[in-house]
């Protein structure tokens, strides 16, 4: 797939989440959303980006913004991470990387010298009619929401 940019449609997603119920993009049609994808629940850097989505959610809602987190957790993963912090919003269990590949956001990484595959901290700002607005691939897990606002630089 071609490396998604800013004023492209954005891919079609569905998926599960941490309740068991069925999330797809087109739920969101009218709204603006925050889709981001992190690697792994409860890790230090996205607890602190989810923390931080969380502790601005009214913020957000007040702005027109859905959220919806994804990773390759299991929903009972998800579950538990989104219980530990009170999180509020979907998190999809993308288990097949089918949403993650669709979004280009499966990438080589590196850590400690060894090179992996994973997914790449990414997040993805989408408008009403369903186009990309912002993406944001250098995420400050601690100001994410500021980013988003385009507060952050």
């Amino acid at each position: 797939m071609a490396q998604l940019k800013e004023g492209m449609k954005a891919p079609y997603f569905e998926g599960t989440d941490q309740e068991g119920r069925l999330i797809r993009s087109s739920d969101f049609l009218g709204k603006k959303v925050v889709l981001y994808f992190y690697p792994k629940d409860d890790t230090p850097g996205c607890t602190a980006e989810a923390c931080d989505l969380r502790d601005n959610y009214s913020s957000l809602l007040k702005q027109g913004f859905a959220v919806v987190g994804v990773s390759m957790d299991s929903e009972k993963s998800h579950k538990k991470f989104a219980e530990k912090y009170a999180l509020p919003f979907p998190l999809i269990a993308d288990t097949s990387k089918k949403i993650i590949g669709d979004y280009g956001v499966w990438k080589e990484k590196t850590l400690y010298g060894r090179s992996f595959l994973g997914i790449a901290r990414t997040t993805f700002v989408i408008d009403e009619k369903g186009v990309i607005e912002k993406i944001i691939s250098k995420v400050e897990t601690k100001a994410h929401t500021a980013q988003i606002f385009g507060l952050y630089k």
